[in-house]
């Protein structure tokens, strides 16, 4: 093996860590840190007796210079978390000591060299991606595994081949199929009592939408899923824009959901059209955001929290309609906007739990409900189905006494089990159970926009030289270290109505992220600089402060 690991040298002593994100950094970076993951994805294979694990080259929303990898675990689900530390010892040893880490994350862990090792490998749009998956590809072989390369596709679609593999027996040449199909099916059941011949019966949803692709993954996904439901009783009527994969420059470039959300206006590559809904996802297709324009040409954004709680409130109904003893609840993190909340836990009366930022974070959280929903308001977010929600659903369909008008709710129920992605955020199944909802609501953007109204927010980024000086507690929402920093951003948020700001570290670069929320617009920019300037000052800012 030293041959291999010879031709994948670490060639600096930049350390690298694995955060929610995997290792995400500069493309140039990162070649011996994926052949060294793909050894480290075989050996996690053999810890877990062999079965698949998937393994990402994906630097999702990230500009198109950065790449990363993450590794999938068996049901689809993140890496382990006990393994994320392993992951960067192992990425960040000196080249002569590589082995021998790694001779004592085997024994350590009693994995047995000789079993057999299956890897899926998946990659983004990236011009680097390519490259680095051969060097992932590379690293499985050297170790001894088989590496099974799916090529370009989202990270939703490896997260679900993995999971589908290791409980199914689908061959791996039919996986593809059984995703989209299962989408386009359970799409189809859910939206066929509202549409007859293809016109829709219920209210003011327009069957219209622009797909905001991002120039990535996520527009050849779409067009996937077209195809697959071509011939069904209701077709989604998609406008796909920004799916220029030919362009590597593109990729998120003034597009893409991160750029919605942060900028607050409508993608660029197309001219939207007034009222219609606009799906933007990322470059991994992992997120989604919806927006709009209005006739007055104003902007509006239908964020992860947004999503959050129109999935909640259908699936409540849904819940209560069955008479099945289940229990909701819905996972946010310190970014949900405030009236969300309220929103959610006074009108909906659906409880809510917060979480540390990091979709594994929330993912953990969710699995405490029956039905767990969780979005951050970024878009990335799924509903997780406990083992007694699934069992519970199944015995009402062989309760031959179980009334009619209650097994129709469960047959909508379980349905939206098809239809969900419950291994990961996944832009476009989120997207189908957003448009399944409208229309069986009747609503239009519009309608769903009135449910509670946001509080003006901001997020803003402060450079510090170590981003290791920040330590929060209670999910993100104090700030434990630098001593005297949470003070001095609790007397900031008290001179403003509906004040609220909280600040952590980025996982991945020395960067504070700040986020504050007030009354008006005209309080919030100013208390979000206020703070980022009070972060500057004690928390070791870079340059001048930000304004």
């Amino acid at each position: 093996m030293q041959a291999e690991i010879d031709r994948y040298p670490r060639k600096n002593d930049v350390y690298i860590q694995y955060g929610t994100a995997g290792f995400r950094t500069k493309a140039t970076e990162l070649d011996h840190v994926v052949f060294r993951m793909g050894i480290l994805a075989a050996l996690r294979s053999r810890a877990k007796g062999s079965a698949a694990i998937g393994l990402m080259i994906t630097a999702s929303h990230n500009p198109e210079p950065d790449n990363g990898v993450k590794l999938i675990d068996p049901h689809g689900e993140m890496l382990e978390m006990e393994w994320e530390e392993i992951a960067s010892r192992l990425a960040n040893a000196p080249n002569p000591e590589f082995q021998g880490e790694l001779a004592k994350v085997a024994m350590s862990n009693g994995i047995d060299a000789a079993k057999p090792a299956l890897v899926f490998i998946g990659r983004d749009s990236r011009s680097s991606s390519q490259r680095l998956a051969e060097a992932a590809i590379a690293g499985v072989k050297a170790y001894c595994g088989t590496a099974v390369d799916h090529g370009l596709v989202t990270t939703p679609m490896l997260h679900y081949y993995v999971f589908l593999r290791n409980t199914t027996d689908c061959p791996d040449a039919d996986l593809e199929k059984s995703y989209f199909s299962k989408l386009a099916t359970s799409f189809n059941v859910l939206c066929e009592p509202y549409v007859q011949n293809q016109t829709i019966v219920n209210k003011n949803y327009a069957n219209a939408l622009d797909f905001d692709g991002a120039n990535g993954v996520g527009a050849v996904g779409i067009d996937k899923f077209l195809s697959y439901q071509k011939g069904q009783n209701f077709e989604l009527g998609v406008h796909v824009h920004n799916k220029d994969l030919s362009t590597p420059s593109k990729l998120n470039h003034e597009c893409g959901s991160d750029f919605v959300k942060l900028q607050m206006k409508p993608p660029n590559g197309f001219k939207p059209t007034s009222g219609r809904r606009i799906v933007s996802v990322d470059g991994d297709a992992d997120r989604v955001v919806y927006s709009y324009v209005d006739s007055e040409n104003n902007f509006h954004l239908m964020d992860g929290d947004r999503i959050a709680t129109l999935v909640a409130s259908y699936l409540i109904d849904l819940v209560k309609g069955s008479g099945l003893n289940l229990n909701l609840g819905l996972v946010q993190t310190a970014y949900a906007n405030g009236n969300s909340t309220k929103y959610i836990t006074e009108t909906l009366n659906i409880p809510v739990a917060c979480a540390s930022t990091g979709v594994k974070h929330l993912h953990h959280k969710a699995l405490e409900f029956d039905i767990g929903v969780y979005f951050e308001a970024n878009g990335h977010g799924t509903v997780v189905f406990s083992n007694n929600a699934k069992n519970l659903v199944l015995q009402a369909f062989e309760d031959s006494t179980m009334d009619e008008s209650k097994l129709k709710w469960i047959r909508r129920l379980q349905q939206m089990m098809n239809l969900i992605n419950s291994t990961v955020g996944d832009a476009i199944s989120d997207m189908l159970l957003v448009e399944a909802i409208l229309l069986a609501r009747g609503w239009s953007i519009q309608d769903w926009e009135t449910a509670y109204h946001d509080l003006p927010s901001r997020l803003k980024k402060v450079y510090v030289k170590d981003r290791n000086v920040i330590e929060t507690v209670d999910a993100d929402r104090r700030c434990s270290k630098p001593d005297g920093l949470q003070e001095q951003i609790d007397l900031l948020v008290a001179k403003y109505p509906n004040g609220r700001s909280f600040v952590r570290p980025s996982g991945t670069e020395d960067v504070v992220r700040v986020y504050a929320e007030a009354e008006t617009e005209e309080d919030v920019v100013a208390l979000a600089e206020e703070v980022a300037k009070t972060v500057h000052n004690l928390a070791g800012g870079v340059g001048p402060p930000p304004s």
